[in-house]
């Protein structure tokens, strides 16, 4: 096998159709439905292709068959993260230091992009620990996901971490609107708060206070001036005769 694949299987319902309309529904999911590998020739031919529609960043095949290329990967996490801040310097606003063991939590700017050169070997465990590393991150890997992400219907799915990134690159080709990759929080449901280190969970606490404080100013700001646009309304009524 040559190149891994993550097949999106559909269950679909075909109750209360037509034989005709049956026959067509299932010639339909043939094709959409994928090879679970691809051959060298095939491969060969789609990096061809690919390459063909970009001027920079190509892909490049091994005598073996596997190949190596780009892929921009998105960054849009909510929660703040850890870093080694080294000589104990606050890496800017929003953060929140431990002089303890010199970590600082902080938040990544929202929609960074970084790209990776990879090879078509190269899993989504592997991509996310080698984001983290390029970032200095000290979190736990398992606390976030990749996601492909389908512009055009805005439908995010999470990559299992067995997965292969730039095959599926190659197989939507460079046209970001088909195909974009987002690290994002692992969304398993629950925080899993036993993940996070004691340094951490303090961090946590003070920069969730502060937007408590944010939030209740901007509360109190908009409940303030609806107060007053309510004293006006009735004074106007008031001072009406009759």
């Amino acid at each position: 096998m040559f190149c891994c694949l993550y097949t999106n299987t559909k269950i679909k319902n075909y109750s209360g159709t037509t034989s005709q309309e049956l026959q067509k529904a299932k010639e339909e999911d043939k094709e959409e439905e994928k090879p679970t590998s691809l051959t060298k020739e095939d491969i060969k031919a789609k990096i061809d292709d690919y390459n063909s529609k970009v001027t920079e960043n190509g892909m490049k095949l091994s005598s073996d068959g596997t190949y190596t290329g780009f892929i921009k990967v998105h960054l849009k996490l909510r929660r703040p993260v850890t870093v080694d801040s080294g000589d104990g310097k606050s890496p800017g606003p929003g953060s929140s230091s431990d002089s303890s063991d010199n970590r600082t939590s902080f938040y990544l700017p929202r929609d960074a992009v970084k790209q990776l050169h990879i090879s078509s070997t190269t899993t989504v465990g592997e991509v996310i620990q080698g984001l983290l590393k390029k970032f200095m991150v000290q979190d736990n890997p398992r606390k976030f996901a990749l996601y492909r992400l389908t512009r055009r219907d805005n439908l995010f799915q999470k990559l299992p971490l067995s997965e292969c990134p730039l095959c599926l690159r190659l197989l939507a080709g460079p046209d970001l609107e088909s195909l974009s990759f987002v690290l994002k929080e692992n969304e398993t449901g629950e925080v899993e708060w036993h993940a996070f280190s004691v340094p951490e969970l303090q961090n946590f606490l003070i920069i969730l206070e502060k937007e408590e404080k944010e939030r209740m100013r901007q509360v109190e700001l908009r409940y303030a001036a609806y107060r007053e646009k309510l004293l006006l309304a009735l004074g106007q009524v008031e001072s009406k005769p009759g």
